[in-house]
């Protein structure tokens, strides 16, 4: 299953909205084949491992990371195919959500296939939490990265914060972005930085992730990059109490704005455009507002190895104070050393698991 889930990875940045899914054939006590999700559109995982087991299917063991599917998409159910192979057994990893996809175990079981569920469950799950949140939630997956110095701030006293962290560290940010449906700041950051918030130091995903600024009063600039890039890559300004005027340009420049009362309720809206998964990159008021009410699931900071000292601006300078007796610790998900810097991905809130009811009691 280990083997299945690191396969799933391959597809990421390619597969959404469908989930990344990966698949191992064992017959024999050997690997017949493997496979994964590569491209929306494209094969599911069980069929390309389908195909490079060929008859050596017949009687053998298939792991794979989600449940296999029971609908006619735009390919055909994975689990008829499973059936009509004859595998003796399938391991699956994670109930599937969609109520349109699942009952694949189910159907494998009514065929007379062994079927175990939940190995490996939090791993796949973890593998792709936007997916499974989608089903269970009216806003995205929230994502908060942060690049830190190692006295935790964003940028020195001058309020520079290029170069914290060094080119590892940049590019695996830029994975995430691949990664995203959407990458979010605030207005102070575009004002501050006037980013693009664009995939370049990471393989490019097969759909660019929409750029969003939360911009209570749509002050985002006309000549900002964003806005003047908007007809190439979707940009949007979620505001609260826009100024009239001002969206109407916006808007003339090809931006969409959403006229929200509330940062949640302009979240759901997001999220109702087919933004599954939202990465907020700053700055630190915008974060403190997310993580103010709750809405961080997922904190990842990268570290540089630098001390920016005095007058320096603290990543969490607007969160409200904790006693250290109270304040919640983060588990730690994962962690990795990106050449002097270091990423860690804290989990803030559980990916959610599929309620099965009786469908699985007894796995």
């Amino acid at each position: 299953m280990r083997r299945a889930l690191a396969l799933a990875r391959h597809g990421w940045g390619q597969t959404a909205p469908n989930p990344m899914v990966g698949a191992v054939i064992v017959g024999d006590d050997a690997v017949v084949g493997e496979g994964f999700h590569a491209r929306f559109g494209e094969a599911h995982a069980e069929a390309i491992a389908l195909a490079a087991a060929g008859p050596r299917a017949n009687g053998a063991t298939v792991y794979v990371t989600l449940e296999p599917c029971t609908h006619h998409g735009k390919t055909p159910p994975c689990a008829d195919a499973l059936i009509a192979a004859n595998v003796a057994r399938v391991v699956i990893a994670a109930a599937d959500p969609n109520p349109r996809a699942a009952g694949g175990a189910a159907r494998l079981r009514a065929s007379g296939i062994d079927v175990t569920m939940g190995v490996e469950a939090d791993a796949a799950r973890e593998l792709d939490p936007a997916f499974f949140f989608a089903f269970s939630s009216a806003r995205p997956w929230i994502t908060l990265k942060l690049a830190l110095s190692l006295d935790g701030a964003l940028s020195d006293a001058t309020g520079a914060s290029r170069w914290v962290t060094g080119r590892r560290a940049r590019a695996a940010a830029h994975g995430l972005r691949a990664g995203s449906d959407a990458v979010g700041v605030g207005i102070g950051t575009v004002l501050a930085d006037d980013p693009m918030l664009t995939v370049r130091d990471a393989p490019a995903p097969r759909v660019s992730p929409r750029r969003v600024v939360f911009d209570r009063h749509a002050r985002t600039p006309l000549h900002a990059a964003l806005v003047r890039s908007a007809r190439e890559v979707p940009t949007i300004v979620i505001a609260e109490t826009p100024d009239p005027a001002a969206a109407r340009l916006l808007e003339a420049a090809g931006v969409t704005v959403i006229r929200a009362p509330a940062l949640g309720p302009g979240l759901e809206m997001l999220a109702q455009t087919g933004v599954r998964s939202l990465l907020i990159e700053g700055g630190a008021r915008l974060a403190c507002t997310f993580w103010e009410q709750s809405l961080v699931d997922r904190l990842i900071i990268f570290q540089g190895p630098v001390v920016l000292g005095a007058g320096a601006h603290g990543a969490f300078a607007f969160v409200p104070p904790q006693a250290i007796g109270s304040a919640s610790r983060l588990p730690v998900r994962y962690r990795k050393a990106l050449g002097d810097d270091t990423m860690t991905v804290f989990a803030v809130h559980e990916v959610p698991a599929l309620q099965t009811g009786s469908l699985h009691a007894n796995d």
